[in-house]
């Protein structure tokens, strides 16, 4: 097996999908202590509750792969290690880290906002990361993976930087969906297609399922479930007023949809200076939903307002789009860090197929 060490690792999404391709996470690190809790429950016991910075890097034990993504979008002095930037110093620390093992690979993951992201004197932040990869010895490649493209029923764009040591050319996986499913693609797993098999949304989260696995996605996320029981599917409570708003917002519209006459300047203030199209969005169920953010429990932050009921989602569906199996059950004594958990993970469909790609050059050595 090939052993892995796995930084900034949140619930685990990145980690499931390399370790269902072989790889062995040796050594886990997270500050977030509801989140190192539902790793453990559901990735495993090697996860460490720790500030990355105040580590010793000699007590790490070595890997031949290091797979993690410090947050780094506002990082403004990217190439002065004495910055003061909290965000600059956990990019230099998994730098560090790196440096320090010297893995043979290591697998970086960011927002796409990190593209156009520039530093002090005006460079760009992702060529000044790259560059400071190659310094310490590693061929870098950059690519922009859509979710949707790889089976994940959500439209989620993400960085990756993939560097090695032996100076190799790495392939990123090719897209398995598109949007029009053409050129012997599949057509992109719709929200419809996501969630349908699920239950009653609960006060206490416990349902059943209402149906048999009707899609082929549904069928791979019940894959290791032994019961009709689907926990974490509990929705967020919303004021008299969004219900309000959301009943009249139809399947893939948004605050436009809000008539005049409803009491909310807030939307009247959309209207007037526009809003993010996903304000107020309801799903459609025909699409895969958009980015699952850390605060899909807001109608107003993110298309969160399910496709036919007036209600928002739920984490387990949340969940659903991100790709997390239905045996995976946050751990957590908030309902914040459900939230934040399932917004911040790496869809684990997605890291499943840059795993295949990074075992097929561990194969090839």
């Amino acid at each position: 097996m090939i052993k892995t060490i796995s930084l900034f690792s949140g619930g685990g999404g990145l980690d499931l999908g390399f370790q269902q391709n072989g790889f062995e996470i040796i050594y886990a690190i997270d500050n977030d202590k509801e989140a190192v809790a539902s790793y453990k429950k559901n990735v495993g016991p090697e996860i460490v509750l720790a500030d990355i910075n105040t580590i010793d890097i000699n007590t790490l034990p070595n890997a031949d792969l290091i797979i993690g993504g410090p947050p780094c979008q506002s990082f403004s002095l990217v190439g002065k290690r004495n910055t003061t930037d909290e965000r600059a110093q956990l990019v230099w620390k998994y730098m560090e880290i790196i440096e320090h093992i010297q893995p043979k690979y290591f697998v970086f993951e960011n927002v796409v906002g990190l593209k156009s992201a520039k530093t002090e004197n005006g460079t760009k932040v992702i060529d000044e990361l790259i560059l400071a990869f190659e310094e310490i010895g590693y061929k870098v490649e950059v690519d922009t993976l859509n979710s949707a493209d790889y089976g994940v029923p959500q439209r989620r764009k993400r960085v990756f930087l993939v560097g090695n040591k032996l100076m190799r050319h790495f392939e990123f996986p090719l897209p398995t969906h598109s949007e029009n499913g053409k050129d012997y693609l599949k057509k992109w797993v719709s929200s419809k297609e996501a969630i349908e098999d699920l239950g009653d949304a609960t006060n206490d989260g416990k349902s059943e399922y209402k149906s048999i696995k009707k899609s082929s996605y549904q069928k791979l996320m019940r894959e290791n479930v032994d019961s009709d029981l689907v926990e974490n599917h509990f929705y967020p409570q919303m004021s008299d007023l969004d219900k309000q708003i959301i009943s009249y917002v139809k399947p893939g519209g948004n605050y436009m949809d809000v008539p005049d006459h409803v009491p909310s300047q807030r939307i009247r203030n959309f209207k007037k200076t526009g809003g993010r199209t996903t304000c107020y969005g309801r799903l459609s169920p025909d699409k895969p939903s958009y980015t699952i953010n850390t605060f899909f429990n807001r109608p107003n932050v993110g298309c969160n307002i399910h496709y036919t009921e007036n209600r928002l989602i739920t984490v387990r569906e949340a969940l659903r789009f991100q790709s997390f199996p239905d045996n995976y059950v946050i751990n957590s004594k908030t309902k914040r860090g459900y939230h934040t958990i399932v917004g911040n993970a790496v869809p684990p469909l997605l890291a499943d197929s840059i795993a295949k790609e990074v075992k097929k050059h561990f194969m090839s050595n």
